[in-house]
Order: C-alpha cells, then structure tokens, then sequence
C-alpha cells in the first residue's frame, strides 16, 4: 500500500463579512487529497483533509516543501506496523524534515491540511466514521457521539442593524440550535450592547449567548466591556486581547467572574503551555478553543490535550474552533466539551451535513466512512475534482 499522489486546491470561502479585525472577502482554504493504490469499489480510496477557517491557503508551502518530502519516503516506512493504515506520526515527520522548532505560523495548516486527510483516509480503509478511528488510535472506548454544539455567527455586514442579526439568529434556531455565538469589539460598546441583547433575546438566555472579541481589545477596552457583561452571565467571553499576550489575557481573567475562551491561534503543544502558565486560564471554568486545522492536526492536538490534562485542566473545556465536519468528528471521537458549527457562513467548509443529527443542542456526526465531505452537497464537486 502506497500513496501515489498528493494534491492540493485552493477553495475561495464565500461570504462578505468581517470580524473585529478582518474582512474574511478575500479568505481561502487549502483543499488536499492524498491519494492511493488501494481501491474501494472500483475507485481509488482518497482521504481528504483541510486547513480549517479564518487563516489562508497553504498551498505554496505544500508544493514546495510538504508534498515533496512525503513523496520521498519509502512508502512502506509511512506504513502502520500491520501495513493496514497510514502510521500518521511517520509521514507527519517526513513532512518537516529539515522544519525547525518554534515559528510555527502557516506551516502550522499546511501540515495540518495533510494530517487530518491521513485521518479521513485511515478511517476510510477501515470502512468508519473518522471519530471512531480517532477513538481506537488514542486508546479511548467506543460509546456514544453526540456532542453539544452552538452557532458562530454574529458577524458584522455592511448594514449591522440588531433586526438582521435577529433574523440570522432565528434562522439557526430553526435549524435546531440553541445557543450562539456573535462578533464584538467592531462597533461602539453601547451598540455592541445592543447586539448582545438582542441575540440574548433569541437565545433565551444569556447563557446561550457567547462574545467573541478576536482580540481586538486593548487592556481598558477588554475591561470596560467584561465589566459591561459580567452581570448577564454570558456562556464565555472569546479573546478579549492579542492571543499571544497570555500577561493581558491573566489581568482580564483576574477581574472577571465569567469564563473566558481563547486558544485558536494557538499552533503547538508549547504555545498551550505557555498559555497555561502565563495567561490565567482557570481550572474547570475556562475554555480552550485549538483548532486542529490550524495546528499541525490531530495529532499535535493530542499533545495538547495532554498538557493541559497534566496541568489539572479537562478536555470537557475544549471547544474546537472551526465550525466544521472535520471538527465534529474531533470533538466527539475524544471526548472534548463541545464543538461550533458555521450553519451560515464560510461555504463550502463552514458547516455540516444533513445527515448530523441535531437534537436538543446536541449534535452527531453521520456514520459515513471518514470525516463525510462527501455528503456535503456544496463541497463534493471540489473533492470529486482533486480527487479524481
């Protein structure tokens, strides 16, 4: 068993939208098919894997330096040792071969792009749902895989009246969510109030209702909005500040009574280390947020989730950041406190398939082969594409 070619495409995400700091127009992701000499079916068997949301494609660090390196090896040095998978750890060291520590920035996707295809590929030649080859690999017991799940939405348009961030609200109600998630630090504090109040007003509750700052704030601004909040009990507050200033995110972390979120742009086992040492993040009440897409995948993530078990903290506090399928299978194939979704936003990736089950704020992957893009109506002429 080999892999015969890899190959990467470039998906423009659609949507005109911005956070605090970004205007998501000109986003892209990088798309990566790894493909083999076995086949299923008549076909060849093809893992498919992404770099996730809210950074850029990768697609001239896979070329140039990624893909090359896998190529090289000997194709039964990438193998597991019963030659029935891919030993994901090995082509993951081919693939940064020469690579040196730290400075972790884009390579961090474009690795990551590869590795979790690995994971759609392995499970597909196990014939099972990703989360349930995720599960056997890091030793945890099969049961159930349902997740809860909130709606990131929120963001701001070029008409950000609270009439249509009610209306975008309520149509991710009608779809069964229950709590969401929406954009702040782009507006004024009073307007920004307002928002928050009307998506409460949707909600329910302030307790389905998460902030995002996308680490807008300087220090004042991250503590004049904690105060405004901290009286309506919001589900968290998501990156008050720079998400590398761990001795900012401690002094708003000390002051503040609610959870706060951070860690999606965090790329390495040490950069989660260092935020649990220096950023204030508080045993069973905070929530992290890394995301395997942007982080040299799954497997690096795995020494994530090792660090801050070790350091007394709970995978029941990590929420992946991302909004998608692969994402899903993550959160409920390990465990992890939850996953969001992008029912909305960020097509084709963002969001799930018709075959997840959504109920009662929970929600579960399909039992399709791998991650299930292929059910993904929007996104299966691109991996029919690649992958062909």
């Amino acid at each position: 068993m080999r892999i015969i070619e890899i190959r990467e495409n470039t998906i423009q995400l659609e949507g005109l939208l911005s956070n605090a700091t970004i205007s998501f127009e000109s986003h892209t992701v990088s798309l990566v098919a790894v493909i083999t000499d076995q086949r299923r079916g008549g076909r060849p068997v093809v893992g498919f894997g992404f770099n996730s949301i809210g950074r850029f494609a990768q697609g001239g660090i896979l070329r140039e330096r990624i893909i090359p390196r896998i190529m090289k090896a000997k194709p039964y040095d990438l193998l597991s040792d019963d030659g029935l998978k891919f030993n994901i750890d090995a082509v993951v060291y081919a693939a940064m071969k020469d690579e040196k520590p730290g400075g972790h920035g884009d390579r961090a996707g474009a690795v990551a792009s590869l590795e979790l295809a690995l994971w759609d590929l392995n499970a597909k030649l196990l014939d099972e749902p990703a989360y349930q080859t995720i599960r056997g690999s890091f030793g945890l017991p099969q049961g159930g895989n349902s997740v809860p799940v909130y709606a990131a939405g929120g963001y701001y348009y070029a008409e950000n009246s609270p009439k249509r961030l009610t209306n975008e609200l309520r149509s991710y109600q009608d779809l069964g969510y229950q709590s969401f998630k929406i954009k702040v630090g782009g507006l004024s504090l009073t307007r920004d109030l307002e928002r928050i109040h009307s998506a409460i007003g949707v909600a329910g509750a302030a307790a389905n209702v998460a902030i995002d700052a996308n680490g807008s704030f300087q220090l004042d601004q991250a503590q004049e909005m904690a105060n405004a909040i901290e009286p309506l009990g919001l589900l968290w507050y998501e990156e008050p500040c720079d998400p590398l200033d761990f001795s900012l995110n401690r002094i708003v972390a000390e002051g503040y009574n609610g959870k706060i979120a951070t860690g999606e742009n965090l790329f390495s086992m040490i950069d989660t280390k260092n935020l649990i040492q220096f950023g204030g993040m508080r045993i069973d009440k905070d929530i992290f947020q890394m995301d395997p897409g942007l982080s040299y995948g799954l497997t690096e993530y795995g020494r994530m989730l090792g660090v801050l078990e070790s350091s007394g903290y709970k995978r029941s506090q990590c929420y992946p950041h991302g909004g998608h399928l692969i994402n899903l299978h993550v959160a409920a194939g390990l465990g992890l406190g939850g996953c969001e979704a992008y029912p909305g936003v960020f097509q084709p990736i963002g969001g799930y398939t018709d075959q997840c089950e959504l109920v009662e704020g929970r929600i579960s992957p399909s039992d399709a082969p791998g991650f299930g893009l292929e059910q993904k109506t929007n996104l299966y002429p691109y991996l029919q594409s690649i992958g062909k």
